[in-house]
């Protein structure tokens, strides 16, 4: 399967443009279509501190019904799932930004990408196993013992890293460096925590290259493995960009 696998976009629209027509997608028909067919896929986080978070959704949505886009959820995907099916959820750490979006929409648009969103999310599994499970697309990466596995601390792991317990003075959990002890056979392609340039690390890749923060939007291609990457447009957030623990 030929795939451009899309880091974090949190909402950066112009950036998401900009990276998918450098790898010769055209927007002709509003979204981004290849012309060789080639298939787009998302590590998660779509939404929240960015610029255009709905129209984000709306694309990504339109993706995954007409041209079999892949997605697997990220943390803040599921924070909005469980906003838009009625739990309680803290409207912090940019869910906001995309809620005042949502409700600046007519009634009608408000249910419309409301349903798609669920759809998908619904319809996707928390991570993707591509190429007969050589590729595995997990928002925050995941251990070689959990894959295949879908319970409650994969689900964790998956959506948050190898959390510590701990918090950052901005109230971030801390994460360990689950790629420096991966061992398993399967590339995993991941993103979750920002990093400068796109990291490789036994057999994994980290290409969450902090667009919301003013760092890069990057893809992987499949099965080149190579990365490509625009600069964002976003205000430059230095301590986003973390050195693992």
């Amino acid at each position: 399967m030929n795939l451009d696998i899309i880091g974090d976009i949190h909402g950066c629209l112009d950036e998401f443009r900009t990276l998918t027509m450098k790898l010769g997608y055209s927007w002709d028909s509003g979204i981004p279509v290849h012309p060789a067919g080639r298939t787009l896929a998302f590590v998660g986080d779509l939404t929240d501190r960015g610029p255009d978070s709905v129209r984000v959704l709306d694309v990504v949505c339109r993706l995954f019904d007409e041209q079999s886009a892949l997605y697997a959820p990220g943390n803040h995907c599921n924070k909005l799932y469980r906003y838009l099916v009625g739990n309680k959820v803290q409207k912090t750490h940019g869910l906001e930004t995309t809620v005042a979006e949502l409700d600046s929409l007519s009634a009608r648009d408000y249910k419309k990408i409301r349903s798609r969103f669920l759809s998908m999310y619904e319809q996707s599994p928390l991570y993707q196993m591509v190429d007969s499970g050589t590729l595995i697309i997990a928002h925050a990466g995941i251990r070689a013992d959990y894959i295949g596995r879908h319970d409650s601390r994969v689900k964790t792991f998956v959506l948050y890293g190898d959390i510590t317990g701990e918090k950052h003075a901005d109230g971030s959990p801390i994460r360990r460096d689950w790629a420096k002890n991966y061992t398993g056979d399967p590339f995993i392609v991941y993103g979750h925590t920002p990093v400068k340039e796109p990291r490789a690390l036994n057999g994994s890749i980290n290409i969450d290259t902090g667009c919301v923060f003013g760092g890069k939007l990057t893809a992987l291609r499949w099965p080149e493995r190579d990365t490509v990457s625009i600069p964002s447009k976003q205000p430059l957030v230095p301590e986003k960009f973390r050195e693992f623990d």
